[in-house]
């Protein structure tokens, strides 16, 4: 297979989501699957051994539930791919589709979570407000949260009673406080740290009238799971002594927590029993579990994959769950750990190398987005691409990723932006220094908060980047701002200690277009026409500046936001930054 078949061929391989299960009907689940070519939700009647197609939309479905009992799933309806509109339900055998409650406004989905008796909780942010609605069928749909800072559900309980919130009432969106209301609104108890200690909730216990809700918390300096019950005030802490962010899911009865630890861009997996306390190890392979749940009778069902092979549906039992059909997507190559000492601490980092060829390669900076996230040694047609085009990939996990601890992750305070190039620099040096990158044939690249990045460092490190790839990138903070969907203004305030009204010179400091002037090398940059979280107009005034002066660059618009959920989309973005960057660089 040529290399261009073959990362195209990685793009195109069936893929699909972790099956979520019914608490009380454990054999109907759903899944997301791109098998069609467009991400769509699946249904998936385990007895029968019978899938069906429950969603087509034009730019695919990206959130879909299924409520405990199994009668019904739930799905958001955004027919414009621009993360705006409304719930939808389907019989779980198939039906029609009807509005959750056609009253409630379009507006961006903060999530739905299900009830057994039939109460639905769902929160939905516009118009600077967030809201979060109770909703029962042939009852009057009662708006139990509603204020200006962020808020967002975080779970309902099984019989319906206790509504778990997730807020930022105290000023500080990153590190929410934890809040459990009753159907009416009332406040039955409030889990709150304090500053720079968060508190999210996750799931109540799966047993009928059980109160116990499981949460994650901050007090150690990373997250760790927590049981309270909100009606006592009873906590129970859940310690472990390895490294790594944690976090839990509950076993079918209510026994026992699944812990899923992250430690250097590696996942793994515990049982822990609440009785006796004890700490089992799950036996898995060497890489990355991006979802993982227990099933009845005890073992764990997880989506599995590594740097080198594709993601594939698994159980503790040895078992493959379940694949869908069509062409496996080809392998690639492993990725290294490197460690490198940076200004603010240790960085970790990975590297991709091409097959064949030597060093020093032609080298792509890859940055991921968030910042709160993290790369992982899980499977990337992306990263695959590169390397089959004869470039090395270096991911760097900068202050502000994921997985490192909370320390690591609020770093990013007074200097946005700079801080994490900073990182990058000695990565940079780094590799360089040791043969691995041609200095002359670096590109920077990456996506959203990456985009952002690799504008940034465009700007300020003209020297060193030979070409540049932003993909819906944050290119002036103010003006996105601005437009921007309302849980991203919340997070922009966290960040950077405020509003652009009252953190103006942070604001400009961190801007993109601030340093327009100073960029060198050609830039490519990937907007979505409708993107809510990276609108179009900032993008188009960094355009604007970097023609006024006369500065190499090509824009790519579409129609559909962020990370494309239809695969042609994003097989010809990858094709539009392969050849730009070996235009560039030679290659």
């Amino acid at each position: 297979m040529k290399a261009e078949e073959r990362w195209q061929a990685r793009f195109r391989a069936p893929r699909m989501t972790l099956p979520a299960w019914a608490r009380q009907a454990p054999n109907r689940s759903i899944y997301r699957s791109n098998v069609t070519g467009t991400w769509e939700v699946y249904a998936w009647d385990r007895t029968a051994g019978v899938t069906r197609q429950v969603t087509d939309q034009p730019k695919g479905t990206a959130h879909a539930a299924i409520d405990p009992t199994g009668q019904w799933i739930y799905w958001f309806a955004d027919p414009e791919g621009n993360e705006l509109g409304g719930w939808m339900r389907q019989p779980f055998t198939g039906g029609p589709d009807v509005p959750v409650d056609p009253d409630i406004p379009q507006a961006q989905t903060g999530g739905i979570v299900l009830s057994a008796t039939g109460a639905a909780a769902i929160s939905l942010a516009g118009d600077g407000v967030f809201r979060i609605y109770l909703v029962r069928h042939g009852e009057p749909t009662r708006l139990i949260h509603e204020h200006t800072e962020a808020g967002w559900v975080a779970d309902i309980s099984l019989d319906g009673t206790l509504i778990a919130i997730n807020h930022g009432e105290y000023g500080d969106f990153r590190r929410p406080a934890l809040r459990v209301v009753r159907q009416n609104g009332d406040t039955v108890g409030e889990l709150y740290d304090g500053p720079d200690k968060g508190v999210i909730g996750l799931r109540f216990a799966p047993i009928m009238g059980d109160r116990r809700l499981l949460t994650l918390h901050e007090r150690r300096r990373r997250l760790e799971p927590l049981l309270w019950d909100p009606v006592s005030g009873e906590q129970r802490e859940i310690w472990l002594k390895d490294p790594g962010d944690l976090t839990a899911e509950w076993y079918a009865d209510g026994r026992a927590l699944l812990i899923t630890r992250e430690d250097r861009a590696r996942s793994h997996l515990h049982r822990y029993d609440l009785a006796g306390g004890g700490l089992t190890p799950i036996e898995i392979p060497h890489g990355v579990i991006d979802e993982a749940t227990p099933r009845p009778g005890g073992h764990v069902e997880y989506t599995w994959s590594s740097g080198s092979r594709p993601p594939v549906v698994r159980s503790s039992n040895g078992q493959v769950v379940m694949n869908p059909s069509g062409p496996a997507a080809p392998p690639s190559v492993p990725v290294e750990d490197i460690d490198v000492e940076g200004p603010g601490g240790r960085i970790h980092a990975l590297i991709s190398r091409p097959e064949g060829g030597s060093a020093p390669f032609p080298t792509v900076f890859l940055l991921h987005g968030g910042p709160t996230a993290q790369d992982r040694d899980s499977y990337s047609p992306e990263v695959a691409a590169w390397v089959d085009a004869g470039f090395a990939v270096v991911r760097v996990n900068y202050r502000g990723s994921t997985g490192y601890g909370t320390a690591w992750r609020d770093a990013l305070h007074g200097d946005v932006g700079h801080i994490e190039l900073a990182d990058v620099s000695a990565v940079r040096e780094w590799v360089v220094g040791r043969g691995v990158t041609d200095p002359e044939r670096m590109v920077i690249a990456g996506t959203a908060w990456g985009g952002y990045l690799a504008l940034l460092a465009l700007g300020t490190q003209p020297e060193f980047w030979k070409a540049g790839i932003a993909a819906v990138p944050i290119a002036c903070h103010p003006t996105c701002y601005e437009d921007e969907a309302e849980s991203l203004r919340a997070y922009q305030r966290s960040l950077f200690g405020g509003s652009p009204d009252e953190q103006p010179e942070r604001y400009v400091a961190s801007s993109p277009i601030t340093y327009v002037d100073r960029v060198k090398s050609p830039v490519l940059i990937l907007a979505g026409e409708n993107d809510i979280r990276c609108p179009l107009r900032q993008i188009e005034k960094y355009v604007a500046k970097l023609a006024e002066h006369g500065r190499e660059h090509e824009i790519y618009t579409y129609d559909a936001v962020r990370g494309s959920l239809v695969t042609s989309e994003r097989i010809a973005q990858m094709a539009l930054q392969l050849d730009f960057a070996r235009k560039h660089t030679n290659n």
